[in-house]
């Protein structure tokens, strides 16, 4: 009598093995695809600042995470195998994926507001990434790409959808832009407002690097807060009366005490930011100026992915501001040094290639 003798099919995988500091990138099993699901080849990945802190182990990753875990949320690959209740999705087709998965059963998933879900579940956090050569997720968060598209725009539909899903959340023509913060999302926030109609478009941070990728980007005016004032950019663009639009992208306390200093009567604002502890803020003048403040999380669903392809797809110039934040690339097996690189604060967009 023979035997037969199945071989596990393994993939690589960068993953959190144990609870602490640190990644490993090691062979695991390949995800099986359920019914309802999509299983993709990862082409390339975008590293995002959430899988900086599941590296470095701090307080938010020890509280979220459970290992081992396969991390990253940000990707772009092709279509491998879709599940029996699969339909409009078929091997072959590119594809990017929100990475925030709901249970469309809450009240603001009934409504329409899948965005705001009770229930999320984040991809390369609270279930297995992306940071793989084969990812596995619902059918209902692919989202399929023309396959003109450069598969390093695609890997960063994520954190293009958080830049889209912030900058125009107010109208901007005809309006003065301060966009405090020039990390990648800060620099393609700039880049959307100023596609979109913006009178200025200002940006500031404490990196020259980064501030000059947002020049690139198309923002009118960078200024380094360290050595100068919003108020001199005012100034300096003979602006009259204050910005009517703020776009908060650092979550840093200082940014958002100047850029209330600095806004319009009426002014509205977006927040994205996130702090790492909590700070004071002058509702003194948030009242007194009617100033709007709205929090910003993640991309609405899909709404904000349909903006995003459509200014890709109609915006040569557009896309090429957007392509300018990715400033490094490395492959998968180098993944220590892509996140060093991330880490350091001396870059855009850092993208890893599975290919």
């Amino acid at each position: 009598m023979s035997i037969a003798l199945v071989t596990e099919v393994v993939m690589r995988a960068l993953v959190k093995t144990a609870p602490g500091p640190g990644l490993e990138l090691v062979d695991v099993p390949e995800p099986s695809c359920g019914p309802d699901q999509v299983k993709i080849r990862v082409m390339r990945a975008g590293l995002c600042g959430t899988d900086l802190h599941l590296e470095g182990w701090d307080d938010w990753a020890a509280s979220t995470v459970v290992a081992p875990l396969v991390i990253g949320h940000e990707f772009y690959g092709e279509v491998v195998e879709v599940g029996a209740e699969v339909t409009g999705i078929r091997p072959g087709d590119r594809a990017s994926g929100e990475g925030h998965i709901v249970c469309g059963r809450c009240r603001n998933c009934r409504a329409g507001r899948r965005h705001v879900c009770i229930h999320t579940v984040g991809l390369g956090v609270n279930t297995n990434g992306a940071f793989a050569d084969y990812v596995v997720l619902p059918a209902s968060n692919v989202w399929l790409q023309p396959e003109s598209i450069d598969p390093e725009l695609g890997a960063i539909f994520d954190p293009l959808g958080n830049a889209t899903h912030t900058a125009l959340q107010w109208p901007v023509v005809g309006e003065d832009v301060l966009v405090t913060g020039a990390g990648p999302i800060g620099v393609m926030a700039a880049a959307i407002v100023r596609h979109a109609g913006a009178k200025h478009v200002v940006v500031t941070d404490v990196s020259d690097y980064r501030l000059d990728l947002a020049k690139v980007a198309g923002a009118d005016l960078c200024v380094n807060v360290a050595r100068t004032r919003i108020a001199d950019a005012q100034r300096e663009l003979a602006m009259l009366e204050g910005f009517d639009i703020g776009l908060e992208m650092s979550g840093a306390p200082s940014a958002v005490t100047e850029m209330l200093a600095n806004l319009n009567h009426g002014a509205k604002v977006a927040m994205l930011g996130l702090p790492k502890d909590p700070y004071p803020i002058d509702w003194g003048r948030v009242i007194t100026h009617m100033i709007t403040i709205k929090g910003i999380y993640g991309r609405e669903m899909y709404e904000t992915w349909y903006l995003m392809s459509s200014m890709l797809a109609t915006s040569p110039s557009f896309a090429d501001a957007v392509r300018s934040v990715i400033t490094h690339r490395f492959p998968a097996a180098d993944w220590a040094e892509a996140f060093a690189t991330a880490r350091s604060g001396e870059c855009g967009k850092v993208i890893l290639d599975w290919s």
